[in-house]
């Protein structure tokens, strides 16, 4: 069964944690005169695909912010570990304020990359018209010694059906016999971009998961829903991203408009 593009309806949700330790405040930086939060916010909102947009934070002064732009906010718990816990929250109380809601896909839209491209959460929400999608996300092809050797840049090996094998921030797979700066020529490497998508059913029962070993060693959420069995499909992009994790990234963003 392949559903159409029409039939399904997806909401998207951005996570915002004040608290940050890299880069305290993050969401509230500024970037030419605009906050990071609400770029992400606006570039979201063109998604044709989005039937709504929601900010979820655990901060007052994130809630001020972006009622004082005129966005869409939901207040959550401090206590959640994952920014996947952060979005099941949102979903549970909107389900529980208005029954009636419903939707087919929920889009986790990273709040520190402020120039996300629209078309990449529509790219995602199209991954869905396959029932047996559970959880989607968005690779992009290394083509620099540096990011392939940079363990902040999270390296994809995917199968022959494009679903996900490991997610590593080591330089996966490794290759035998070749010099490390010679890698890029001899295989196609993947880093993940992190937007994921999940069914809200599958999102409910991963968010009350417990963290898994591979998880914890690399330090990456969703080594957890693959330990336990769920199916993460990859979605080539050709578009890379601009992520912020630090005020030295912010730099990088200067000329940007």
């Amino acid at each position: 069964m392949i559903l159409t593009s029409n039939s399904l309806r997806a909401i998207g949700i951005i996570p915002a944690r004040y608290d940050s330790t890299r880069f305290p405040g993050k969401p509230l930086a500024l970037i030419n005169g605009i906050s990071m939060i609400q770029r992400v916010y606006e570039q979201a909102k063109k998604c044709t695909g989005l039937v709504k947009v929601y900010v979820a934070t655990d901060d007052v002064r994130i809630e001020d912010h972006v009622n004082a732009f005129g966005g869409n906010v939901i207040m959550t718990s401090h206590s959640h570990r994952t920014g996947t816990e952060r979005v099941s929250e949102v979903v549970e109380k909107l389900q529980l304020h208005d029954p009636g809601h419903s939707w087919d896909v929920v889009i986790n839209i990273q709040g520190d990359e402020p120039y996300i491209d629209p078309a990449q959460i529509d790219a995602l929400i199209a991954c869905f018209r396959d029932k047996d999608v559970q959880i989607a996300t968005l690779i992009h092809q290394i083509n620099s010694l540096e990011e392939l050797i940079d363990p902040n840049v999270i390296k994809v090996i995917i199968d022959k059906t494009n679903r996900a094998l490991c997610f590593s921030r080591a330089a996966l797979p490794f290759m035998r016999g070749a010099e490390i700066k010679d890698w890029l020529r001899h295989h196609i490497y993947f880093k993940h971009i992190g937007l994921y998508a999940y069914r809200p059913q599958v999102l409910e029962i991963i968010s009350r998961l417990k963290p898994s070993p591979i998880e914890i060693a690399e330090s990456l959420e969703q080594m957890r829903w693959i330990e336990n069995g769920f199916f993460i499909h990859t979605d080539l992009t050709n578009t890379d991203s601009i992520s912020v994790d630090t005020p030295e990234d912010l730099l990088k963003l200067t000329n940007i408009s």
